[in-house]
């Protein structure tokens, strides 16, 4: 049987137990986490024991995914999966558009109405999040989120770990470092380099005078 294990049970742990659910591919979907004894009871599906149980659900569970919003955790949770056993999936809701030839890593995740165009690639534990849109030959790192609503031109370029926030904009060609931060309805018309915030329309970086 394909059962399930999601590992966080807060917003985003909700909104993937039912993309995977849409699915139609797994028979049941239990959630870790370590807020356990609170949240048992109260969603769709049971909130079994907290993250760091995991290890004695393997034989139940065929499957494992990671529903955390920060990249360098939720990395690091699906190496541990993987390494506990875990099938590590990809979840992708029906309503969302995949073309057939993008390339999608394990533990990549698109979100309802989320397109990813042709020769698009995902990287491992990357996020399209609901209404997001991947063109065509993009490349995203691991760990990348590309928040709602957010719209990437085609052959776009994306480092490890970066966040891209909701509704921003980052026209065709554009490189964007790993570990990068996009503020929410900027837009990104030239290159970014690693570890940078940037904001505004068009995204600049935030200096010190406007922390």
């Amino acid at each position: 049987m394909n059962q399930l294990l999601i590992l966080g049970a807060g917003g985003h742990g909700k909104v993937m137990a039912e993309a995977a659910e849409a699915q139609g591919a797994w028979q049941h979907i239990a959630l870790l986490d370590d807020r356990h004894a609170l949240l048992d009871g109260t969603l769709r599906w049971p909130v079994l024991a907290s993250i760091e149980r995991a290890g004695h659900f393997v034989s139940e569970y065929s499957h494992a995914a990671v529903a955390v919003g920060d990249s360098k955790r939720r990395l690091e949770w699906l190496d541990m999966l993987a390494g506990l056993g875990f099938c590590i999936p990809t979840l992708i809701h029906p309503a969302a558009w995949v073309s057939p030839s993008a390339s999608l890593a394990e533990g990549c995740v698109v979100m309802a109405n989320a397109t990813v165009q042709a020769d698009a690639r995902l990287g491992r534990g990357s996020i399209v999040n609901t209404g997001a849109s991947v063109d065509h030959d993009c490349s995203i790192g691991d760990g990348v989120h590309i928040c709602p609503g957010a719209s990437l031109g085609g052959e776009v370029i994306i480092g490890h770990g970066s966040w891209l926030g909701i509704g921003c904009s980052v026209i065709q060609g554009v490189r964007i470092g790993s570990h990068v931060t996009v503020g929410a309805g900027a837009a990104v018309i030239s290159d970014i380099g690693d570890a940078m915030t940037v904001v505004g329309v068009p995204a600049r970086g935030i200096s010190r005078g406007m922390e």
